[in-house]
Order: structure tokens, then sequence, then C-alpha cells
């Protein structure tokens, strides 16, 4: 058997030994050097820019020497491969650097048949080792010229893994700094399937593997999927970039001076962003420029189904009857005969924006309804399976915990209802909600089990009920509170809360008791009830948790 140089390590990736792998090797590479073993051979696969071979000749660590060809230095260099192969052709494609140390080469013949194989498939030129004989034969050279192949030497004490690592780093950080010119282009072209050819884009021509995650781990884009527990190690970084060590995968925010944590996207990249040349990581940041557009695009607010939604919750937490209700419904695109849950959610330090957001995301599978009402988003879920959505929503909370920072989200989830319930179920989730709010934890999901009995017998009460009740109790005082700026809503909040304690409640509220007693008979007054009575008590008591 004929020794061959191996020039590094296989790489996992590249074990395969059918050709038609090959060219898949080659797009998929880093811009790094993979050897590809078979019998005789030591394959080693180098994807980077169109150079032309006088290029070669300035990288002066190199050494490279030109022995013959000097008429065809304009030839475009594609990839280098490194060979002991007698006919390497079914692994060459065309306008490649082939370097080699002869091992193959017994007499004349041998020369004859290697740089015959070597020029009919294209390659771009032959460089040769000094080690065993020196120097190229004569054979050789002649073989070159009529071939018109050119020829370069290599040093003796220039190793062949040298060349290949000099040409990595000369040429990679100009293919990066053109891709950021491609990416700066294009950038307003990105569209429906455009974020995928992007990311293909990046890894065929820089070797960059990259995927596009949501906060809550969906993979919007990106090549199969992605490694475990990436969204984790975001939300949780300190800072970004973040390396993730022991596996090298290098993570950036998308839109991180204007997107809270727990609402971005980001990027996953493989490879240690810390040894990247500055063009890499201006490709980078170009790249989440691309993807903060994609995003965009992919907002529903501004699309027709986007407004409907919102038209729609708003028109639930107002005074339309369930038979409006169901017929904006299909408007909507949802099914009037279909099951649903409310789901509704508040973050303190979050824009209503980026929670709608959330919710969005948290329950993406099932095309959610979301709009957001007074600064809270609300979100109508088609669910049969009840328990499998509030699981999905807790553990969905619990992950982007770490991203909040310091920021506390409330979310509250209804029981399923069909069409006609619809009301009720917004009602129930936004006071679920705010049972969430009030426990001590960062995030916090309150759900229709967890429920006092009473919110659960106001969710069951048709919906013209429950109107009339709140109107006949509360529209006096809300249309005084209006005329004459009395807050009187919120005084009969305050003291129901207290239980009726005229002391604590005027603290409270920061006004002398006698303003208080003032404020308690008007109530009184507007409405014919007596809040001494506890009949009356709960009668207010009802109709606030209804509004």
């Amino acid at each position: 058997m004929r020794p061959y140089p191996v020039v590094s390590p296989v790489h996992p990736h590249w074990r395969s030994t059918a050709r038609s792998e090959k060219s898949e090797l080659c797009a998929a590479s880093q811009p790094s050097f993979c050897t590809y073993v078979q019998g005789h051979l030591s394959l080693t696969l180098l994807t980077f820019a169109n150079v032309r071979l006088r290029s070669l000749l300035t990288m002066t660590d190199l050494g490279l020497q030109l022995v013959t060809g000097e008429d065809q230095l304009d030839r475009f260099v594609r990839w280098v491969v490194t060979t002991d192969m007698l006919d390497p052709s079914r692994y060459l494609s065309g306008g490649e650097l082939v370097v080699t140390g002869m091992q193959w080469r017994r007499d004349a013949a041998d020369s004859e048949a290697f740089v015959a194989a070597v020029a009919r498939s294209g390659a771009a030129a032959l460089a040769t080792g000094d080690a065993r004989y020196g120097g190229a034969p004569p054979d050789i050279v002649d073989a070159c010229r009529r071939y018109r192949l050119p020829l370069f030497r290599v040093p003796e004490d220039i190793a062949f893994a040298q060349v290949t690592e000099e040409i990595t780093r000369n040429l990679s950080t100009g293919r990066a700094a053109d891709l950021t010119a491609v990416l700066d282009r294009h950038r307003q072209l990105v569209s429906g399937d455009g974020l995928g050819a992007v990311l293909e884009l990046i890894e065929r021509d820089l070797g960059m593997r990259c995927w596009v995650l949501s906060s809550t781990g969906r993979v919007v884009a990106g090549p199969a999927e992605p490694p475990a527990d990436v969204t984790a190690a975001f939300l949780g970084a300190r800072r970004l970039p973040h390396l993730i060590a022991d596996r090298r995968l290098s993570l950036f925010a998308v839109d991180e001076h204007s997107t809270s944590r727990a609402a971005d996207w980001f990027l996953v990249f493989e490879g240690d962003f810390k040894d990247w040349p500055e063009e890499r990581r201006a490709l980078a940041e170009e790249l989440a420029a691309v993807v903060s557009l994609e995003r965009a695009r992919q907002d529903d607010r501004q699309r027709t189904s986007g407004r409907l939604a919102q038209e729609l919750i708003q028109l639930i937490v107002s005074d339309a009857k369930p038979a409006e209700i169901i017929s904006r419904l299909e408007l909507t695109g949802l099914g009037a005969t279909e099951n649903y849950l409310a789901v509704a959610a508040d973050a303190d330090l979050l824009r209503p924006g980026e929670v709608r957001m959330l919710l969005r995301e948290m329950q993406f599978g099932r095309r959610p309804a979301v709009g957001v009402v007074e600064e809270e988003a609300i979100a109508l879920v088609p669910a049969d399976d009840g328990g499998s959505v509030i699981d999905e929503i807790r553990d969905a909370v619990e992950a982007l915990a770490p991203g909040l920072r310091g920021s506390r989200l409330s979310v509250g989830v209804s029981g399923i209802v069909d069409g006609e319930g619809l009301r009720g179920a917004v009602e129930e989730a936004r006071y679920a909600r705010r049972m969430a709010a009030a426990r001590p934890q960062r995030a916090s999901v309150v759900g229709h089990g967890e429920l006092a009995t009473h919110m659960l017998l106001l969710a069951s009460v048709p919906d013209e009920v429950r109107r009339m009740f709140r109107l006949r109790l509360l529209d006096p005082l809300s249309s005084y509170d209006q005329d004459n700026r009395a807050d009187l809503i919120h005084t009969l909040e305050t003291f129901l809360q207290v239980s009726g304690s005229w002391t604590k409640c005027a603290e409270l509220l920061h006004v002398h008791v006698n303003t208080l007693r003032y404020r308690i008979q008007r109530i009184e007054e507007l409405t014919g009830r007596d809040l001494s009575r506890l009949e009356d008590r709960v009668d207010f008591f009802l109709a606030l948790a209804l509004r």
C-alpha cells in the first residue's frame, strides 16, 4: 500500500464515502477544512469565495512559487483538494486547487495519468510538495504545460495543513465581507421563505450553520432541529452575544436594544464568535437586522387577520350580544362551533405589544386570535383539550421567567367554552390574571380550577344578565365619576376590600374619614343600596368582578 498524508482529523460530518455526498460536504462545510479518507485518498475540501490564482502568490506566509502557467493566473479557485490518489477525478467538479505530495508517482506514465485526470476534471491548478522529490519532476512540469494546468511549488517547510488554513483565514474573511454586502443589498427583499434562503446562502457560501428561534423555542428558520437547551441559555445569559462553550454555539439577539429578552428572537451559530474576524461579526449583526425585518413582516397586527382579531377581542369585552360575537368569530377565521379557552396576560415592564407577541408564540401552532384591551393581552385559543393547553402555557411561562429581567408576568386561563360563552371566559381569564399578579412569583399562571366559586358561577350566567346586573349597579357611579371626578368606583372597591373598615379604607385612600363617609353616602343615594347590609355588599362585589 502506498503511503498518503492525512492532513487533518476526519470531521464527524464527513465520514460517508458516497460520491453523491461530496457536493453536499463542500456546500455544508465550515470555512475550515475536513478530511475525507478512502483507500489511498486524503481529500481536504474547503469552500471559499471565487478568487484568482494570482491572489495565492500574495500570501507570503505560504511561499507558494509558480512553476508554469503564468498566462492562466486569472483562473478562479473555488476550493482546495489535497489528494494522493493517482486518479482523483471522481472527487473533482471544477475550480479546485489540487495539492499533492506525489505519493502516487512511480514513473513518468503516472505523471501523465495524474495530470490528465486533474485537467479533465476542470481543476484550476496543481500544487506539489517538495518533501519527496525536492520539487516537481520534469515529467510533471511537462504534462502540466501540455494540459495548460498551472503548477505551483509548495516549499518543504510548509505543511499542506498550513496551506489550507492560510487560505481559509484569508479568503473566508473576504467571503464574509462579500456576504455582508449582499445581505445589506437584499435586506428589503426578505419575504415568504426568504429567511430560510438567506440561512442556506450563509451556510453554503461561508459554512456558518445558523438557526433563528423565538424566545419560546419555536424554530423560525434553520436546518433540521437546533441543538438542545439553546433557548434556556439565551434567556438566562447575562449578556449577548453569548457562547455555550462546551458545544461551541454562539447566541445573538435579534433586537436586543429595542425588545425585551423574553419577547425577542435570537440567532444560534455553530462556532465561537470570539474567534471570528471582524467581518464575520459584522455578518452576524447584518443577519440579525434581516431577521428583525422578517419578524416585523410576520407581525399579524399589520394584516387583516390581526386587525379582525383585535376587533373581536374588543367586541367581546364590550356590551356586544353573543350572536354578534359568533358572527365576528367566523370573519376572524375561527369556527363558530369550536370550543375555546380565553387567556389573559400582562407584564409590568413589557409593552402590551410584546405581551401580545408572547401569547401568540405560546400557542403558535393553535393559531389563536389575540388582541390588547386596556394594556392587557387577551387570546382566544381553539382547544378541545383544555388540560393540554394550560400545561403548555405553564411550561412556557416557567421557561420564560429568566428572560423577564425584573419584570413580572401574570397569566390567567379560563375553562373551555363554546362561542356563546366567550364573554364569560374572557372575564374569567382576566380575573385569573389578576389573581396571578397578586402572587409573589416573578412569573405566575392561574387556571380555571384555581378560581373562586363566585367567578365560576358568574361565568356561567348569560351575557345579557351579567351586563344588566353590572350596568344597574355601577353605571350611576361611573357617570357621576365622569362628571365630578369623585372616584366613587375606586372608593367602593377599596371599601369592600377592607370589609367595610372606615379607618383602614380612609388610610388607603389618603382621605379623612368624614370624606369617606360622604362618598359612601353618595354611592348609596345613587344606587338605592345600603352598604351596611351584607346582601348589598355582595351585589356590589359581584358587579365589580364583572367589569
